[in-house]
């Protein structure tokens, strides 16, 4: 007879330890991650300056890992990096973001390259994230995923001296060279 363990909750998320990884709720189940190599603190640093200037430009707020978005009861994620537009800031507590940023960024890992790649596709777009990037740090390259009626489309990956401007902040083109470099 199989053991039927309930889903975890964000009740029990935090309850788990400071200890430097970052824990998820995937459809209830635990997911726990390490920390990120060099690399990818480098990605996470440039994408930081480059949601500086979207900020500036009054689009709105961007946040980095850990800081939960809670998307419901056995959904709980920490993207690298998540933007939220002005208009929306209110679902952004002291503790947490409670409900669907408007878009998400992941920089792919070895540790989280599968899950950033499968199940949080799905999730994302689920819960109607309008926008998803995967920037993988060892191809060079920036997917940029767009919400559609059927789920995400795009994902075509930049690379080099590309630039992408999004809808969401449609001033400010992000260089995809400039995410690589320290």
């Amino acid at each position: 007879m199989p053991i039927i363990r309930p889903a975890m909750t964000y009740a029990d998320l935090a309850h788990m330890p400071d200890d430097g990884k970052r824990y998820e709720l995937l459809e209830g189940v635990l997911t726990v991650s390490p920390s990120p190599n060099r690399k990818h603190q480098w990605v996470v640093w440039n994408l930081v300056i480059f949601f500086t200037q979207v900020k500036a430009a009054r689009y709105g707020e961007a946040y980095v890992a850990p800081f939960d978005v809670i998307l419901g009861t056995h959904n709980v994620v920490q993207p690298d990096v998540l933007f939220i537009r002005t208009d929306r800031l209110s679902i952004v507590t002291e503790n947490n973001v409670q409900g669907a940023p408007d878009l998400v960024v992941e920089v792919l890992s070895p540790a989280t390259r599968d899950r950033d790649l499968t199940a949080k596709t799905h999730l994302y777009a689920q819960f109607g994230i309008t926008e998803y990037w995967i920037v993988d740090p060892d191809a060079e390259t920036l997917a940029v995923y767009q919400l559609t009626d059927t789920g995400y489309a795009g994902g075509d990956p930049l690379t080099g001296s590309a630039t992408w401007t999004s809808p969401l902040f449609s001033t400010v083109p992000v260089s995809i060279s400039k995410l690589f470099h320290p």
